[in-house]
């Protein structure tokens, strides 16, 4: 079986030879001399040859010491430097950067957000798409997926991190109130006319929290679906149905009366928005920087 030479004890000999002193060398690398004197006799025991003919006044490289000297020092120059560009390339804010962000609300949340960040860091090459797949996302090579929930979210080999809440609130058009008038507990939403989505937060976003701080979700009645906050929006508006819809983007209409907010006991659950990534002990700083930006300036932002 030949033998499997040691990086660690290739990096001594070499010092060593450029040193020409075993304590010179264990100045440079920092151990004692000892330790030195006794890696190079495990490297010649390995080889079962000797590298260095020793006398107490100077030492003197032997011919197979010379000619692993020759062919060792660029391999693990070579070695350093890749070491090198490896490390630059966890630490600096450079390179591609491949995310996605939800349809609708990810643009209106995160556009300005990711257009500050690329300004800041010119040198990043980001790559950004809008779509609703969530963790598959990330299994199409990208570094970074925001995702949006509400309740409790699945499990997944994924790490999230959270980034904001988005209170919510029931609301309706006034003709919808006459028509059926005002709700007061909210199974009767299971008979009522409601807006739900198609595929977004798995098509079942109706799920309110409990003062025990408990979800409760209900099967409404939904006969119309989409997946876009906005057309919810106006079909809240135009008196379609119920909806669930942030209070943010509703508040226009509740202000001049098209919509009429309607509470309960349980109040609606909020949305969540979540950063996904696949491993937090390499996440690259580049990954670290741009989720770091998102949440300060989110949580600088006014609900």
């Amino acid at each position: 079986m030949r033998p499997t030479l040691d990086f660690n004890a290739l990096k001594v000999f070499i010092t060593v030879v450029e040193r020409e002193s075993f304590v010179g060398a264990s100045k440079i690398l920092e151990m004692p001399t000892s330790n030195v004197s006794r890696c190079i006799s495990q490297l010649e025991e390995k080889l079962d040859l000797q590298l260095i003919e020793r006398s107490t006044r100077h030492m003197k490289l032997t011919q197979a010491g010379q000619l692993l000297y020759t062919r060792a020092k660029p391999l693990l120059e070579a070695l350093e430097q890749t070491e090198t560009e490896l490390t630059l390339r966890q630490i600096q804010l450079k390179g591609p950067l491949r995310i996605c962000i939800p349809n609708e609300i990810g643009p209106a949340l995160l556009g300005s957000i990711i257009a500050d960040f690329a300004c800041q860091y010119p040198d990043l090459e980001i790559s950004c798409i809008t779509n609703l797949s969530g963790l598959e996302s990330l299994r199409d090579d990208l570094d970074l997926a925001i995702i949006i929930t509400r309740g409790q979210m699945d499990n997944s080999d994924y790490i999230a991190r959270h980034l904001v809440t988005i209170p919510c609130t029931i609301v309706a058009a006034p003709s919808l109130i006459q028509r059926y008038g005002t709700p007061t507990h909210i199974q009767q939403f299971e008979e009522l006319p409601c807006i739900t989505t198609v595929s977004a937060l798995k098509g079942a976003p109706w799920q309110f929290v409990n003062k025990k701080g408990e979800f409760e979700t209900i099967k409404v009645k939904g006969h119309y679906r989409v997946n876009s906050g906005e057309m919810a929006g106006q079909a809240a508006v135009a008196g379609v149905g119920f909806a669930i819809l942030s209070k943010q983007a509703c508040h226009p209409y509740i202000s001049d009366g098209r919509l009429i907010e309607i509470e309960f006991e349980q109040s609606a659950a909020p949305l969540q928005l979540f950063a996904l990534y696949s491993n937090r002990r390499y996440l690259p700083a580049k990954t670290r920087a741009i989720i770091d930006f998102m949440q300060q300036k989110l949580s600088d932002s006014p609900s």
